[in-house]
């Protein structure tokens, strides 16, 4: 699997895993693993709640004698559980467990759990099954006092599961294949209610394949000769797009959230955030505004929670205005991404960020392009609108909190280029480009 196929499918199956804002005591946060689970079966026919046991992939292959490879990925729910130690050296089980500065948390994590079939020969045209197998299993951690003693434990357990992976093909014309993947679960299940059931659950379930000596068929936009056949294809909760380099037919993913073809991670987000409907920026600033406390509780709740917010305050400027977005041609299905040029050309040479400049605003502009008139300034980025117009936004030099002005709006101002004089070296003694402090 390459690493661009890797980073969409790591994203799906963590889709919703930790909502903002990434607290154990948000409500959002206190009923997790909503996204494509699959649930032991008596607990599905009996709970009345319409939750599935199982899912379904149908998908079509083109080719004399394809094989597929099948793999199924999901998450498994760990019991994260604090036992504090008491004085005769027994354990108690905590909420949480207080030792100076820091909190260890009882909470909820999840394992990743990978599972690969045989390979299905198509040919063939016969039906396979392939068991799931999850022993029961679990870690302990020993947490110490600022002495050095023991203070407490972190245990961690998961529950054995069980499951089937049935695979199927049928012919549909001449050189073409209907591919049924179908995923249950069949852990034994004795209880009553959804959220004791959630660590015998396959959650966020996905299924990856991988063909070989033929391809695979978009459902998205098929052959007017494989439409028919691509509209019989029935799918239970799971969507099926093809996945990888652009306009390749080898691999396909189906997941519990609706795709298009060819997904991928936009190249401007620094890291999971759980949060694929929400926007990179919003997520990150609402971090950032975050008081100590509530980040306290965020790094403390979960692992990964805690990579989110150290990996937010550890943004610089250009990180965070890489978060503001770019354009790119024909949307997420276009190669060719249209930014802002890195230098454009004004009167005495050519601006790029850091270059010391004059101002010269047009005659009947707003007020404050007569203020600044004639004032010195540097730029601080080049950036277009959707017209494919051209503004420099740039710093006052004389501006006691020009040091904000990657972050604040009233320390940044926008001008044309040709509003601009760009100031030799020699004027100042100043360099040319390069932040002045």
């Amino acid at each position: 699997m390459s690493a661009d196929v890797d980073a969409v499918v790591s994203a799906l199956l963590y889709e919703g895993y930790l909502l903002w804002p990434y607290r154990r005591s948000a409500k959002k946060n206190r009923r997790r693993w909503t996204f494509g689970g699959c649930y032991p079966r008596r607990f599905s026919e009996t709970a009345g709640t319409n939750d599935p046991w199982w899912r379904q992939t149908e998908c079509l292959v083109a080719g004399a004698n394809p094989t597929v490879d099948v793999t199924v990925r999901f998450l498994q729910v760990v019991r994260r559980q604090v036992w504090m130690a008491l004085p005769d050296g027994r354990f108690e089980p905590v909420d949480a467990l207080h030792i100076g500065d820091e909190h260890v948390l009882s909470w909820d994590e999840a394992i990743e759990r990978s599972h690969v079939t045989p390979r299905v020969r198509l040919g063939e045209g016969t039906e396979t099954s392939a068991p799931i197998q999850v022993s029961d299993g679990g870690s302990d951690d020993i947490v110490l006092d600022r002495d050095g003693k023991e203070a407490g434990r972190i245990a961690r357990r998961w529950h054995a599961l069980e499951g089937q992976v049935t695979t199927a093909c049928v012919p549909v014309a001449p050189g073409l294949f209907r591919l049924q993947v179908r995923v249950s679960n069949t852990t034994a299940w004795n209880g009553e209610h959804r959220e004791a059931v959630q660590p015998l659950a396959f959650v966020s379930t996905h299924v990856l394949l991988s063909v070989k000596g033929g391809r695979f068929v978009s459902l998205l936009d098929p052959p007017d000769e494989w439409r028919a056949a691509a509209e019989q294809c029935h799918n239970v909760g799971t969507w099926p797009v093809l996945v990888g380099a652009s306009g390749t037919q080898e691999t396909m993913l189906s997941s519990p959230i609706i795709l298009y073809d060819y997904p991928a991670v936009a190249p401007e987000s620094p890291g999971d955030l759980f949060d694929a409907t929400e926007i990179d920026e919003l997520l990150t600033l609402n971090v950032l505004a975050l008081t100590d406390e509530e980040k306290e509780e965020m790094r403390h709740s979960d692992p990964r929670g805690r990579a989110i917010l150290s990996r937010t305050e550890a943004l610089n400027g250009d990180g965070l205005m890489r978060l503001h977005g770019a354009v790119r041609e024909g949307g997420p299905w276009g190669p060719v991404e249209i930014g802002p040029p890195r230098e454009v050309r004004a009167t005495g040479g050519l601006l790029a960020k850091g270059t010391r400049v004059r101002l010269h605003p047009r005659p009947g502009g707003d007020l404050w392009g007569s203020i600044l008139a004639g004032k010195t300034a540097l730029v601080e980025a080049i950036e277009q609108d959707f017209e494919n117009r051209v503004h420099v936004a740039v710093s006052i030099e004389e501006d006691p909190g020009r040091d904000l002005a990657d972050v604040s709006p009233g320390h940044r101002f926008f001008f044309a280029p040709d509003e601009l004089e760009v100031l030799a070296e020699q004027e100042s003694g100043a360099p040319a480009h390069g932040r002045v402090t």
